[in-house]
């Protein structure tokens, strides 16, 4: 049979973009301006063109609905659920990225191309969403947390320039869970993926806390939490 026997279903992308902001863990999103669900908030995305790739889509349509561009985009799932878009038959290719909290402050959003607004929202208050994006945002955060237990990708959400007490925070908030201040200290300085920077942390208070940066390479496989432990 040929191709054109085949029903064709159309295929469209979202983008889950989280960050932090205020010690709490974020995600981007957008206010729909058409239908369906106009006026509820959504994931950036939007279908892909016949010319262009998967990935290629993604950045483009991040770019235009929110005005982020340049980053890194790693794909997340397929979802097809048969009746996630009023539309029809529409299949979704998900990517996330994660923003440092020293770039999240250089960002300046515009909500342009189909959407009337973009805003970061923290995790632990979601406005309702449309389409079947909760589930999709579900599943990114779990495979988030999947990533803080075996990879480096926390310090992706870090400036170049961290305290260990910022680093111990990221991980309190993404895994949702208290760590001893002391074994943490311990164990993260025991894998030897940090080198002090001999400075201090400027316009604080109290103790003028240590400043490290990361010398591994981002993915590296170490298996903090295992080794950190609680």
């Amino acid at each position: 049979m040929a191709l054109k026997d085949y029903p064709q279903p159309s295929v469209t992308v979202d983008i889950i973009i989280f960050s932090l902001k205020e010690k709490k863990l974020q995600v981007l999103l957008v206010k729909r301006d058409k239908e369906p669900f106009k006026g509820k908030w959504a994931l950036p995305g939007g279908f892909v063109r016949i010319d262009e790739s998967l990935e290629e889509a993604a950045k483009r349509e991040l770019h235009e609905e929110t005005g982020i561009k340049e980053v890194y985009l790693e794909q997340l799932y397929t979802f097809g659920g048969l009746k996630r878009d009023p539309r029809g038959r529409v299949i979704t290719v998900g990517y996330f990225a994660l923003i440092s909290s020293e770039d999240i402050e250089k960002i300046k959003l515009r909500a342009s191309a189909d959407v009337s607004d973009v805003r970061w929202f923290s995790m632990q208050k979601l406005p309702e969403l449309s389409f079947d994006h909760d589930k999709i945002l579900a599943y990114a955060l779990k495979r988030l947390k999947w990533k803080f237990e075996y990879t480096t990708v926390a310090f992706s959400f870090l400036p170049k320039k961290f305290t260990l007490t910022q680093l111990q925070e990221i991980y309190e908030i993404v895994l949702n869970k208290e760590l001893d201040k002391r074994n943490f200290r311990k164990k993260i300085l025991s894998l030897g993926i940090l080198k002090t920077t001999k400075e201090k942390k400027k316009d604080v208070s109290h103790r003028p806390p240590e400043l490290y940066t990361f010398t591994g390479r981002i993915g590296e496989i170490v298996e903090i939490i295992s080794k950190i432990g609680s």
